[in-house]
């Protein structure tokens, strides 16, 4: 029985290490992508409020991926230490992650509206 323990407790370990290896991961390529969409706007000469919007979004859904990944490793991390300590500190990591998470998405949701009605509103100046 010790042995089974022993290898849950090893297998667990691997998972939230892997786990939190694709969250970091998943930071570096939202930072790749993002500084990529940035130099080819600035390229274009073309910084207006809906580029930055385009950068935020960008972004944000890479963090927002991250943080699901962050939460699974946590996860795997209390299966193998279910003390009444740690099932509080993922309680309370959950609790946070899911906070952040519910507001980032909210957040870009509330972007990608405006971006598309800035896309629907007609031209400023009518010879245009």
């Amino acid at each position: 029985m010790e042995h089974l323990e022993n290898s849950l407790t090893f297998w667990a370990g691997l998972l939230k290490f892997v786990l939190e290896s694709i969250s970091l991961l998943c930071i570096l390529l939202g930072l790749l992508t993002t500084a990529q969409v940035i130099l080819i706007q600035n390229r274009r000469l073309r910084v207006t409020p809906s580029a930055l919007i385009n950068v935020r979004l960008n972004f944000g859904r890479w963090l927002s991926v991250a943080l699901e990944f962050q939460l699974g490793a946590d996860i795997a991390n209390t299966i193998v230490t279910p003390s009444f300590e740690a099932l509080g500190k993922l309680g309370v990591i959950a609790l946070i992650r899911t906070f952040l998470n519910y507001f980032l998405t909210r957040e870009l949701t509330e972007e990608m509206k405006a971006s598309d009605q800035s896309r629907l509103l007609p031209p400023l100046n009518p010879t245009e």
